[in-house]
């Protein structure tokens, strides 16, 4: 059994090295993301926001998909004063206690005086930075109109458009898109018009995907269920990997973080088979 971690750092966006990062407050950074992304409209199982405060000023974010003890780490070394992501330190069912792994991650955002700030179903859902919508432009999906192109629970399903034919085609451009083949439940010359997708684990939304008309749904995950719905009801279903699916949006996110303060962004990927 491999335990091995792999990291990815991409510098997002380049401050020419005769000029200096400018300085913004943290607060001007929550402001602007809370404006951006509208976290009060969603019903989430964690706060999303500011999680862990650290400097009054930031001047490089670092973004990454998940706050692990790995990513705050890799942070520290770039001297960033904020990480932004879209899983914080908070997930469904936890006790709340801090020991262990959390104990481990606090006591290292702490120490170094770093902010976090997540953010959930908010970067989910936003039309421009968001997990679906970063995932449509690196598939090549075309996004349907809003009033006619969101289904499921708080609307943060998408539908879409497609180049690719048949699921064969389709799964064969999505697994060199995103460096791994997807499960894929489905005829491979199965013909393809409206795509659905919703990233990470959003296995329980494809009923709803099958009822608002799709040909195929992409997601992160795939459980028991769902891969008798796809072949009792004809709607082929493909998933991608949770972590695969939801690494462009954060980048997305932080590039605009630093368009907007000039600030530097740095993106760093902590791979993940999930």
């Amino acid at each position: 059994m491999s335990t091995s971690t792999s990291t990815s750092i991409v510098t997002a966006t380049a401050i020419p090295h005769t000029t200096r990062p400018r300085a913004v407050t943290t607060q001007a950074v929550v402001d602007q993301l809370h404006t951006w992304l509208v976290p009060d409209q969603f019903k989430d199982y964690g706060p999303n926001g500011l999680q862990v405060e650290g400097g009054a000023q930031i001047t490089h974010v670092v973004s990454g998909v998940t706050a692990s003890l790995a990513l705050i780490e890799a942070a520290v070394t770039c001297k960033a004063d904020a990480i932004l992501v879209h899983h914080g330190l908070f997930w469904r069912g936890q006790t709340g206690v801090v020991t262990g792994w959390m104990r481990q991650r606090l006591s290292c955002l702490l120490a170094n005086n770093v902010n976090l700030l997540a953010y959930h179903l908010p970067l989910d859902a936003h039309p421009i930075y968001g997990n679906n919508a970063a995932l449509a432009r690196h598939l090549g999906l075309t996004p349907l109109p809003i009033d006619v192109g969101r289904f499921g629970d708080q609307r943060l399903g998408w539908l879409g458009t497609s180049d690719h034919k048949d699921l064969a085609s389709l799964a064969q451009s999505v697994g060199d898109s995103l460096g791994r083949a997807p499960v894929v439940i489905g005829e491979a010359s199965q013909p393809i018009r409206t795509v659905a997708w919703c990233t990470g684990g959003a296995q329980g939304f494809f009923e709803a995907a099958i009822a608002a008309g799709a040909d195929v749904f992409i997601t992160g995950e795939i459980s028991e269920p769902q891969a008798h719905y796809a072949r009792e009801s004809g709607v082929a279903y493909m998933a991608c990997g949770h972590h695969a699916t939801e690494r462009y949006g954060v980048a997305a996110l932080g590039e605009a973080l630093a368009a907007q303060f000039g600030v530097a962004h740095t993106f760093i990927d902590i791979d993940n088979p999930a």
